[in-house]
């Protein structure tokens, strides 16, 4: 196997190691911590990582999905990408985001963010959305930049929105084939569980009362995708002002906000799909093999070890901690930065 030169055609933030795993470990605030309900804190099962079932799917029980079903021709130009980060982020997670998956679906990206970044926005330009949000990482935080995301794809004429983390890799090519096989003229929602179980959570009601809901809801960390017919029938709870609202009526974070929208309101449902992986389950269990035709992936800390996927070159784990240089070479080895081997 010939390699070129390491520094050939790579930006210099490609030959240098990756700035480790900034901003992985879960912090004060996130998601995980806010599901304080020890049921809500299931880990994934090697089933889930194989793509064969397991958590989340297992007493899920979807309705016929052919009413759901058709065969399209989804294209970039149909979907509205968001991704949410915040500052801290812009550098040890955007860069790398924007250096390999986003450069191949730069128009149909946008980043909501929280505070101004020149940097961010010379390359990202108006596909950046400078939010007025708060930079924690509380509940009310992450639905206000979820609703901005919201708000944005309704005043877009795209058919689907996905939404994604700052950590996730997204494989356009992977979505498209996804979501050309459902109908955006259905009340399609599509993704991860998380938990094995629906989420239970109190809502608070007019008057000062609380009534219990269980609902299904895709988890944020590993992406999730909503056909546009659902999507205007949220609006009443999840446009404008109506997410933050709803969200308190919960007090759950913004994914579980979509969720009980979608099922304890709309009277719609998840539609779950092992194709999306966040760093909540264990990413080694993903076949090397299977990598490929994953539509998200992620990295991080998983039981207190590093939780990547397993993948070979072309960049070694010091320079490339996340893997996610190395996979997106192995995706589009023409890239200019990525180590051309022969054969590949």
């Amino acid at each position: 196997i010939l390699f070129l030169p390491r520094g050939a055609g790579a930006p210099p933030h490609a030959r240098r190691r990756d700035r480790g795993l900034a901003g992985t470990q879960p912090h004060r605030g996130s998601r995980e911590q806010m599901l304080e309900n020890p049921e809500r804190q299931t880990h994934e099962s090697p089933e889930d990582a194989k793509g064969g079932g397991g958590t989340g799917q297992r007493d899920l029980q979807v309705r016929s999905l052919d009413k759901y079903k058709t065969e399209g021709n989804v294209t970039l130009g149909d979907v509205f990408i968001a991704v949410k980060t915040t500052k801290r982020f812009h550098q040890s997670r955007m860069e790398l985001l924007l250096d390999t998956w986003i450069s191949r679906a730069r128009e149909q990206t946008y980043v909501f963010t929280d505070e101004e970044d020149d940097a961010l926005k010379r390359r990202m330009g108006d596909h950046v959305v400078f939010t007025n949000c708060s930079t924690e990482h509380s509940h009310s935080a992450l639905s206000c930049k979820m609703a901005a995301e919201f708000d944005a794809f309704l005043s877009s004429d795209q058919s689907w929105f996905c939404h994604l983390d700052d950590d996730n890799y997204l494989n356009p090519e992977a979505l498209l084939k996804l979501l050309s096989s459902y109908s955006a003229m259905k009340d399609v929602y599509l993704g991860k569980p998380s938990l094995n179980r629906p989420i239970r959570a109190s809502e608070t009601l007019s008057n000062n009362q609380t009534k219990s809901v269980r609902f299904w809801f895709a988890t944020g960390g590993a992406g999730f995708c909503i056909s546009r017919k659902l999507a205007r029938k949220m609006m009443p709870w999840a446009s404008g002002k109506n997410f933050l609202s709803t969200s308190e009526l919960i007090r759950l974070p913004d994914d579980c906000t979509i969720g009980y929208i979608i099922e304890c309101k709309v009277g719609g449902q998840l539609l779950p799909n092992m194709l999306f992986h966040s760093h909540l389950e264990n990413l080694q269990l993903i076949p090397t093999s299977h990598l490929m035709q994953q539509v998200t992936l992620s990295y991080g800390v998983f039981e207190n070890k590093l939780n990547v996927i397993k993948l070979s070159g072309p960049f070694s784990s010091q320079e490339d901690p996340s893997r996610f240089r190395s996979l997106h070479c192995h995706l589009y080895p023409d890239t200019p930065w990525c180590l051309q081997a022969v054969g590949w």
